[in-house]
C-alpha cells in the first residue's frame, strides 16, 4: 500500500495481525528483505515493511535530512494509527531504527538491530566517510545502476555471500538492480553514514530492550556492538556462527530463531495459538 507524507508516497507491505512490528531494510534493499522472516516466525505479530527513502516504490520528491526522513517514517506509522511498536532494522535500517528510537523513545517498545552501528564518533571520521558516500553517489549517476551493483556486490563486506547457493545470491542482485541512480545516490546523500548525528554519546539514553545481531565472519560490526552493548542499559548481543553482514540471508535459521525468541519476550501474545 501506498502511505502519502507530504510530496512523498512510502510504499508499506503488511502482513500478519497483532502487536505491530516495523521493519528497516538496508542501503539497496526493499521490504522484500523481510519475506522469509515473516514467513518462517510463528510470531503472533504485524509486520509493518517500509521501502525506505530512494528505495523501492517510495516515491521522495522533497529531500529531507535523516531526521527529517525518521520524523516521515513516524508519520508513515502514525497514519497506520499505530502507537507503540517493536523496531528491527538492519544496516541502514539499523541506524534509522536507532536515531528513530533516540528522537521518539516512548513509541518503540523494543529494538532488533542487526549489522548497525550509532554512526561515526569523530568530525574527522565523518568528514571523510561523507566524502567517500559523495563520491560513490556521483559514480552510480554517472555509470548507473548495473556497474554499481558489479561494484557493490564485490566490495569486502559482501565477501561472505560468494558462498550463498547461487538463487539467493540471484534475488539479492535483482533487488539492487531494482533501485534508481536517483534514489541511491539521494539515500547516500541524506541518510549515509557520514551525514548521520552520532548516537554514541546517546547510547546510554536508549533505555529499551534491544537485541544486537552481528555474523562471526563480520569483524568490524562485531567488534563496534560489542562497544555498544556496554553502553546500552537493556541489550543483548548474539553474535551468529557462520554469518557476515547480512545475518537474515547468510544464516537465516539462527536469524529468526533469535528474533521470533527476543520479540516473544516482549510481547503480550507471544505465538499462534
Amino acid at each position: 500500500m501506498i502511505v502519502p507524507v507530504g510530496n512523498q508516497q512510502y510504499f508499506v507491505r503488511l502482513a500478519g495481525a497483532g502487536e505491530p512490528v516495523v521493519l528497516l531494510h538496508g542501503f539497496t534493499g526493499t521490504a522484500k528483505q523481510w519475506e522469509n522472516l515473516v514467513n518462517q516466525s510463528d510470531i503472533f505479530c504485524q509486520w509493518i515493511g517500509i521501502d525506505m527513502p530512494g528505495h523501492g516504490k517510495t516515491l521522495i520528491r522533497d529531500e529531507k535530512t535523516m531526521e527529517g526522513y525518521v520524523d516521515e517514517l513516524i508519520e508513515v506509522i502514525n497514519q497506520l494509527e499505530l502507537n507503540r511498536f517493536h523496531l528491527v532494522g538492519y544496516s541502514m535500517g539499523g541506524r534509522t531504527a536507532m536515531l528513530l528510537a533516540d528522537r521518539y523513545p516512548n513509541r518503540v517498545k523494543s529494538l532488533t538491530l542487526v549489522g548497525a552501528s550509532p554512526g561515526l564518533e569523530s568530525e574527522e571520521e565523518r568528514a571523510e566517510r561523507k566524502k567517500k558516500d559523495e563520491e560513490l553517489a556521483t559514480f552510480i549517476e554517472e555509470k548507473g545502476i548495473e556497474r554499481f551493483v558489479d561494484y557493490w556486490e564485490n566490495i569486502p563486506l559482501f565477501q561472505t555471500q560468494k558462498s550463498l547457493p547461487n538463487d539467493i545470491q540471484k534475488a539479492i542482485r535483482k533487488e539492487r538492480l531494482i533501485q534508481t541512480e536517483h534514489g541511491l545516490a539521494l539515500s547516500l546523500q541524506t541518510m549515509g553514514t557520514g551525514v548521520m548525528p552520532s548516537l554514541w554519546d546517546r547510547l546510554e539514553q536508549l533505555n529499551l530492550p534491544t537485541c544486537l545481531i552481528t555474523g562471526k565472519l563480520d569483524e568490524k560490526f562485531t567488534a563496534i556492538n560489542q562497544k555498544m552493548v556496554e553502553r546500552l542499559p537493556q541489550a543483548e548481543l548474539n553474535i551468529v556462527e557462520e554469518a557476515g553482514h547480512a545475518v537474515h540471508v547468510e544464516n537465516l535459521h539462527s536469524f529468526v530463531k533469535i528474533v521470533s525468541e527476543f520479540l516473544q519476550i516482549h510481547m503480550k501474545h507471544k505465538t499462534h495459538t
